[in-house]
């Protein structure tokens, strides 16, 4: 590329973050700063993404000090939102809540959404109750919130504070957006939501997913159950995972494609742990690459495992 600007650096710099290449990423900025192009605040929040969705903390504050250190650029709210998910990721939620009460500004919304939603990985009751409320305080309008607190209940085990949470969602109109996956084939686009029978190949589909099942026990896999946000046993628990929309998706694949075809899946949220987990295991099963590209980042699964590294 004969003529190189901070916009043409920055667009790879945050592909590389995208699809789980920190390092790369990191690389490329290297290269941008020695070939003397000056970095913006728009490639500060692609260094500092890569680096939360690849849990390398050390690096992540080095290029957050040297926006002011060498840069001479004052942090956004994007900036310290970054920080917060790249400790909150790394499990560091006190470390994380110190960084908020440290911010020189008002915390945003996305400050307190980035530490709620590490609070929901790792069960912190109290910390993603506090977060939550911060964001009610700011009148945030999205549901994620709500749905976030809601799940830290749930996964806990308190079903009436769980409840009461959906209620006041009910109570204010906000709905929450239903998870739903999409996959191409035949240049017709196939969309799935949980436990789908709408499709007209379901029974071919469903039948797809007991399969793999099976084939998934076997090989060892264990349903995470933690993240069945009802109040039900564990068998009913199994059985709602399994239908999952991004795994209806990729049986849809498996029955649609020929068998060295490569699988392409969108999801508006976040991919669960269990869909993740699963999904390594169908890759080495039937020993075929699919990438999910989800709320998050592109996720590329192949022999059972994840270009994330099980980080995002």
């Amino acid at each position: 590329m004969p003529d190189r600007n901070v916009i043409s650096w920055t667009a790879i710099i945050d592909g590389h973050g995208k699809h789980g290449n920190a390092m790369d990423a990191i690389q490329v900025f290297e290269q941008m700063h020695h070939s003397g192009t000056m970095p913006n605040l728009i490639t500060f929040i692609s260094v500092l993404s890569a680096c939360s969705h690849a849990g390398l903390v050390d690096q992540g504050w080095h290029y957050f000090n040297s926006m002011t250190q060498i840069y001479s650029l004052i942090p956004a709210q994007e900036h310290y939102a970054c920080m917060v998910d790249l400790l909150g990721r790394a499990g560091k939620l006190d470390e994380a809540h110190d960084f908020i009460n440290k911010i020189p500004v008002e915390p945003g919304a996305d400050v307190w959404g980035a530490l709620l939603g590490a609070c929901r990985v790792y069960d912190n009751i109290e910390l993603g109750k506090l977060a939550a409320e911060k964001l009610f305080k700011l009148n945030d309008k999205r549901a994620g919130a709500y749905v976030v607190l809601s799940n830290i209940y749930a996964a806990a085990g308190r079903w009436d504070d769980a409840s009461k949470v959906r209620k006041v969602m009910k109570e204010r109109g906000i709905n929450k957006e239903p998870g739903c996956s999409w996959i191409e084939v035949e240049k017709k686009v196939h969309t799935f939501h949980v436990r789908d029978k709408s499709h007209p190949q379901t029974e071919e589909i469903y039948a797809m997913v007991e399969r793999l099942a099976g084939e998934m026990k076997e090989a060892g896999y264990v349903a995470n159950t933690n993240f069945v946000l009802h109040d039900v046993d564990d068998e009913q628990k199994q059985h709602i995972l399994c239908y999952h929309s991004e795994k209806l998706a990729i049986a849809f694949g498996l029955i649609s494609t020929p068998p060295t075809k490569l699988i392409r899946i969108i999801k508006n949220l976040r991919m669960c742990v269990d869909c993740h987990t699963a999904t390594k295991f169908i890759s080495k099963l039937v020993q075929r690459e699919i990438i999910v590209r989800d709320a998050n980042r592109f996720h590329y699964f192949k022999d059972g495992f994840c270009s994330c590294g099980n980080y995002w």
